[in-house]
């Protein structure tokens, strides 16, 4: 389980506090049987802080990505707010209101994570998708002035024909004396939530499975709706 995020660390903090007064309540019925009661609403409360509501979007599955050759994939549960490490180009892009995630990863170095944001009016999502997009573009020009020994560069993969629309976007960097890293990202949005899937591993552009993660962004998008 992972930890909650910040925006809901007050919530966690004012149920352990309580726990804690629950402890030195019930003293006289026994150190052992306190403490037991303690870590149980302890465990409810962090449970409660990070509880993912039904209205959540639907978010992948580890069969949905593209299959690796040597691995299964791996998921964390759904979870509120954003990742504690951003993925990869989409730092400080993302509102952790609105928002919940899934991390993915296998055996080896490949990994993902899936972000969905769920905004107030279809014009905010318009915007939110739009600059993580911007954000991608931009990214191979900001890797490379932070290291300027190394190379990186970018590709448009293109537009997915998908609910209100994907896009799909590779980015390759390389540093002397260091395995090149491959992603891939794809944006995309279904009324007003958006979703952000970025993939990624050590290798070339030759090596980016595109057809399958095309294949998986589109389901992510399909996914977003929810009743």
């Amino acid at each position: 389980m992972r930890k909650p995020t910040r925006s809901l660390r007050g919530a966690v903090l004012g149920l352990v506090a309580t726990a804690t007064a629950a402890v030195v309540a019930m003293a006289a019925t026994g150190p052992a049987q306190a403490q037991t009661q303690a870590h149980a609403q302890e465990t409810q409360a962090r449970a409660a802080a990070q509880a993912v509501p039904r209205s959540t979007p639907g978010h992948l599955v580890p069969r949905e990505l593209p299959p690796h050759p040597s691995s299964d994939w791996y998921a964390s549960d759904v979870t509120q707010g954003l990742p504690e490490t951003a993925p990869f180009c989409v730092e400080k892009t993302l509102p952790s209101a609105g928002a919940t995630h899934r991390i993915f990863w296998t055996e080896y170095d490949t990994s993902a994570t899936q972000i969905v944001v769920r905004t107030g009016t279809v014009a905010a999502a318009r915007q939110l998708a739009a600059a993580a997009e911007q954000k991608i573009r931009n990214c191979a020009a900001d890797w490379q002035r932070t290291y300027p020994q190394g190379t990186a560069s970018w590709r448009d993969y293109g537009a997915l024909a998908v609910e209100d629309g994907a896009h799909v976007y590779g980015v390759h960097t390389s540093y002397p004396d260091s395995e090149p890293g491959i992603h891939l990202f794809g944006v995309g949005r279904d009324g007003r939530t958006v979703t952000i899937v970025t993939w990624g591993q050590m290798g070339d552009y030759d090596q980016a499975p595109l057809a399958d993660f095309q294949r998986t962004i589109t389901t992510a998008v399909v996914k977003l709706y929810h009743p």
